[in-house]
């Protein structure tokens, strides 16, 4: 269970964070677009750099030793601020915020934008970020109907171009068996759909172990 970390902290505390961390991080993201498009002159470019350059000598004064990992409550409910698509903390992130269907039917949703970027193809969003946001939105999908697990295989279908901008996705679970749970999804752009996928999710071996064991901690409910 490396990398998932128990911490319990009270809401307040999370929520200090959540307000903290979420607009820092949405500056970062703002920073890479900008340097992403900017047209300034080469003073302009070489001052920036040594600012920016700055900046990081600063915010890494302290830091962890390696990933983020995820943080989960006594309730198991997960905090993964540094995973690449829905991390509160990561900029490489959009990020996606995924809703879940109230009847925990593993059907999920998310409204998102995509700018500049996230580019493949001119104009378009690059084949394997679609790749990455699906395989997030199945895994959700397998952990809403109370079905987590990782990735075993993900398999997509490329319909049409995907282009930046407004887009949504959507997925749902298809069947279960035992520790495995078959989902698919797909991405929706202004002319439809753009991106069919199918994976197969396991629930882990340690997880398995954990809940037969029936041991006090409970096991975190997000896996990816």
């Amino acid at each position: 269970m490396a990398g998932y970390v128990r911490d319990d902290l009270p809401e307040t505390e999370v929520q200090r964070q959540r307000d903290l961390y979420g607009p820092f991080t949405q500056s970062l993201r703002e920073l890479v677009d900008a340097g992403l498009r900017t047209l300034v002159d080469d003073e302009e470019i070489r001052a920036a750099q040594a600012e920016v350059e700055a900046i990081t000598a600063r915010l890494r004064a302290r830091q962890l030793e390696g990933a983020y990992g995820v943080r989960f409550s006594a309730e198991g409910r997960g905090r993964p601020w540094g995973n690449t698509v829905v991390g509160l903390r990561n900029a490489v992130a959009p990020p996606l915020r995924i809703e879940h269907h109230p009847d925990r039917d593993g059907r999920v949703w998310s409204d998102f934008h995509l700018g500049a970027v996230y580019e493949g193809p001119p104009g378009l969003v690059h084949g394997g970020v679609s790749a990455l946001l699906l395989d997030q939105l199945l895994g959700e999908s397998a952990g809403a109907g109370g079905r987590p697990g990782m990735t075993a295989t993900l398999t997509l279908s490329y319909r049409q171009g995907t282009p930046l901008g407004d887009l949504r996705g959507e997925a749902w679970i298809e069947r279960s068996e035992d520790h495995k749970t078959w989902c698919r999804g797909h991405l929706v752009g202004p002319d439809g759909v753009t991106v069919e996928a199918e994976g197969l999710f396991i629930l882990p071996r340690w997880a398995r172990e954990r809940i037969a064991s029936e041991q006090p901690h409970p096991t975190p409910r997000y896996f990816e």
